[in-house]
């Protein structure tokens, strides 16, 4: 008799019923079928294999991704391989020029180690091999954005300077940039020993780096500033990076007191010299704060037409100096003032400069570096502007560390 799928016979309906009735049973002992084990033996049934592992196909990803447009060209190519490895990647430029790249050493990842460029169009084909044994093969074109707008970046100080344990790392752009954040992460900088450090922002075109406290003697700063290819906001992507080697030197402090009309100049902890000085006279009291060395002058015309006082006038001049160090944006120096010897040491007779022998200010000027830390206190004169020259020590690290104008 033939049964349809949808029929059971009747000893399979009395096996369904029995393992039932088994059931419903309990602990009622059931009699052993024949050729059972004994109660208190144990069987050995045949072994059970366990299923073999399922292999997957190796899955790759390309990023960009196919038809992405306004691609950063500063961002690399990145290829990987999930279950399996590469076997090739190719990246061109739409002048079949290949794009350079590095496979990872265990071959499941690539990227481009060359920048791309400005509104060109790319294609990325990759191929990879699976732990099956299998290939697998994809590709993306993509192209990369045309900026609204290129900024240069200058940096300072410049790579191979050494420089005072005071100054800051700089960078100023020449465009307004509106994306701050994506600025800063651009802007790689390491130091040997490592020190913390934070950005600060003057306005939008201007952000300096610096720690907490002066640098020690000797530390190794290295500056990448990778702005090329990146987006800074508003359509403005750098035009080209910038990097640094610096080392700082010995530490050089000169504490510059206007009542007892001494400098007091300190090389890595230990009083070398200290000088006799005459600062501002009343009415052209020396600002008081920490200032920095900006640079260093021989035979420098002084002229007070500068900050705004007349040649002509009975307070102007306009003299040639044989050492002259500038402290500020504002026309702050130390200099050579052999016509005010006599007053160095016990009273201020200057229009706000630090006067000293030209012996003086010939040897402090070669003991020291730009950046170095020249505080000047009992003056009598206002507080320093942060944005008088480098002023950047009169701002206190709580307040530095929130970003300025960021």
């Amino acid at each position: 008799m033939t049964v349809g799928s949808g029929a059971v016979t009747g000893r399979a309906v009395w096996a369904v019923v029995g393992l039932v009735l088994v059931g419903l049973a309990g602990c009622t002992s059931a009699p052993a079928e024949q050729g059972a084990a004994p109660p208190g033996s144990t069987s050995q049934g045949p072994p059970v294999s366990s299923p073999a592992p399922e292999v997957t196909p190796v899955g790759l990803a390309i990023v960009p991704g196919d038809k992405a447009v306004d691609v950063a060209p500063g961002e690399p190519v990145r290829v990987t391989a999930t279950g399996g490895r590469l076997t090739e990647v190719v990246v061109t430029n739409q002048d079949g020029k290949p794009v350079g790249g590095q496979l990872a050493a265990d071959g499941t990842s690539w990227q481009s180690t060359e920048p791309l460029g400005y509104g060109k169009s790319y294609t990325a084909t990759a191929t990879g091999q699976g732990a099956d044994g299998k290939t697998a093969a994809a590709t993306a074109s993509f192209s990369t954005v045309t900026p609204r707008r290129q900024t240069n970046l200058s940096i300072s100080p410049l790579d191979g300077q050494t420089v005072g344990v005071g100054l800051p790392l700089a960078f100023y752009f020449d465009t307004a940039i509106a994306d701050k954040a994506a600025a800063e992460r651009a802007i790689k900088i390491t130091t040997t020993p490592a020190v913390e450090g934070a950005f600060y922002w003057f306005d939008d075109r201007q952000v300096q780096w610096r720690p907490e406290d002066y640098w020690k003697p000797g530390t190794k700063i290295t500056v990448n500033a990778a702005v090329y290819g990146k987006d800074l906001g508003n359509g403005v992507y750098g035009r080209e990076d910038r990097a640094a080697n610096i080392t700082v030197g010995d530490s050089v402090i000169i504490h510059a007191d206007g009542q007892t009309h001494q400098a007091t100049v300190a090389i890595n902890g230990v009083v070398a010299r200290t000088i006799p000085i005459s600062m501002g006279k009343r009415g052209y009291e020396t600002p008081q704060g920490t200032f920095v060395v900006m640079s260093e002058h021989t035979n420098y015309i002084m002229d007070s037409s500068t900050y705004g006082v007349p040649v002509d006038s009975p307070q102007g001049y306009r003299t040639k100096v044989a050492v002259a160090t500038r402290l500020s944006n504002s026309g702050i120096f130390y200099h050579s003032a052999p016509w005010s010897v006599r007053q160095q040491g016990n009273s201020n007779v200057s229009h706000g400069c630090i006067n000293m022998s030209t012996e003086n200010s010939r040897w402090l000027q070669e003991v020291s570096n730009r950046g170095d830390i020249f505080i000047v206190s009992n003056s009598g004169g206002q507080r320093l502007e942060p944005t008088d020259g480098i002023g950047v020590w009169q701002i206190p690290w709580a307040e530095w560390r929130k970003g300025g104008k960021r």
